[in-house]
């Protein structure tokens, strides 16, 4: 279907996705800067430490992840309803999005407590290993705590009430700071933990951040009317089930995403610990920077979601595209700086000035040269993936995404850098190449799907 929309109209739609996204940026940025900040510290502890602080981190956060993708079905169904004026609905999706945080949790949990075994299972260096299993015991119990905090930060950001979640993701990574430094090297009489003191101290600031959200929106007279805490026991299958499909195809495609970097981590330290320590560094300030479009897709998920509840496709398609523009634009200009300014990023973690260091500083500057490559379509991918999820399409991304990052993306990287001998340099050609496909194939079905009619009320309901 063709139609003309104003500039101003656009303009008008940039503004509204801004207003929603920025807070929700905001926070990503924040959380992300808990695991930035972790590796910060860890590189005072050594590059051995590093190595074993990213295998640990590469675990817990592709669970991390993948939990939290799943739980952020809330977000499209709570913003559809929302739309729509159903308030009863909006309560019911975000009641069994709790209950279904708490399901998940257990596995989630238990896997990232045995940790080691799985390393070990991947062939990874047993003194590492060893270093890592404490940090996995540690922030294990940060699990359930994280899963709960998404499903909250779901509820209010469909309601468009995203604000306050800036502030607490803030305090939250403040208080990791803080418990970093008091926990790892052993300060105002607490024991030197060193890299489990890490691990602690970022469990405790998701029991913090959910905690404080939980109390906020108990308080708040516009989003205590939803008594998202009442009747929790009460299981509603229609409600919890349509969650668990849209959920589960974007908990998967998190985990083929995430696992494929992962795979790529376990690859890297295949290679050494150099070459571990150095994709450590360029990873890490990759992910820092991946986690403000991630802030633009769950905001351009909301705006697409609850034009879809107004039953207006045209605004839908809009809020789509405006969102996978802000995400490109700023990928964009985050590529050029990894490109221009590598050594001052690489010394954020370590003393570039080192002799020791070289070895680490010059392959993470080249990888930063190969992250400038793949930013922009990183961008447009996790936009494109928000706009679908706004139309609760969620299954066929899922098949893209395991062509993409593991059928071409793996494939290549790794016979670029283990069976060409490009080391990891070649591993991370795989990003680009699997990144850039997503980027195309999803943004193409983005605007050629055809916008479904919510459901109503009824039909979502025992």
């Amino acid at each position: 279907m063709s139609y003309t929309i104003s500039k101003s109209r656009v303009i008008a739609e940039i503004k509204e996705c801004l207003v929603l996204a920025v807070p929700l940026a905001g926070a990503q940025l924040s959380q992300g800067a808990t695991t930035f900040v972790d590796t910060v510290m860890t590189g005072m502890l050594g590059s051995q430490i590093i190595a074993a602080g990213a295998l640990g981190a590469s675990i817990f956060q592709v669970l991390m992840y993948m939990g939290s993708a799943i739980v952020s079905s809330v977000s499209p169904l709570a913003a559809e309803a929302y739309g729509a004026g159903q308030v009863e609905q909006v309560s019911r999706v975000v009641r069994q999005g709790l209950l279904l945080s708490l399901i998940l949790a257990v596995p989630i949990t238990l896997i990232v407590w045995n940790g080691g075994t799985l390393l070990l299972f991947f062939g990874q260096e047993p003194k590492t290993v060893a270093l890592a299993e404490v940090y996995l015991k540690a922030i294990a119990w940060g699990c359930l705590p994280g899963l709960s905090f998404a499903v909250l930060r779901s509820f209010v950001s469909a309601l468009s009430q995203p604000r306050p979640v800036i502030a607490i993701v803030i305090g939250g990574t403040l208080l990791n700071i803080v418990g970093n430094y008091i926990l790892m090297f052993g300060k105002y009489g607490f024991p030197a933990l060193g890299l489990a003191g890490i691990g602690y101290s970022s469990a405790l600031s998701f029991w913090a951040m959910f905690a404080a959200l939980a109390i906020y929106i108990l308080s708040h007279p516009q989003l205590r009317i939803y008594y998202a805490f009442s009747a929790l026991h009460q299981f509603e299958s229609k409600v919890f089930w349509e969650l668990v499909r849209v959920g589960v195809p974007i908990g998967v495609l998190a985990i083929l995403e995430g696992g494929f970097f992962t795979c790529v981590t376990f690859l890297m330290g295949q290679l050494g610990t150099v070459t571990l320590a150095a994709h450590q560094i360029a990873f890490q300030t990759a992910v820092l920077t991946f986690m403000i479009p991630v802030g633009l897709s769950i905001a351009t998920t909301v705006r697409v979601g609850q034009f879809v509840g107004q039953e207006n496709p045209q605004g839908a398609r809009l809020a789509g595209f405006v969102g996978i523009g802000l995400g490109a634009t700023f990928m964009a200009v985050m590529g050029i700086l990894f490109w221009v300014f590598p050594e001052r990023i690489v010394s954020l973690y370590i003393d570039t000035t080192n002799p020791k260091n070289a070895a680490v500083v010059s392959l993470a500057k080249q990888l930063l040269g190969v992250a400038a490559m793949f930013q922009i379509a990183d961008g447009i991918q996790v936009g494109a993936a928000g706009a679908l999820r706004g139309l609760k399409d969620t299954r066929i991304p899922l098949l893209i995404g395991a062509l993409a990052y593991w059928g071409i993306g793996l494939t290549c990287g790794y016979t670029l850098g283990l069976l060409l001998g490009f080391g990891g340099v070649g591993l991370w050609w795989g990003f680009v190449i699997g990144l850039a496909l997503a980027a195309t194939v999803l943004t193409w079905r983005f605007s050629t799907i055809e916008i479904q009619k919510p459901l109503k009320i009824g039909q979502l309901v025992n």
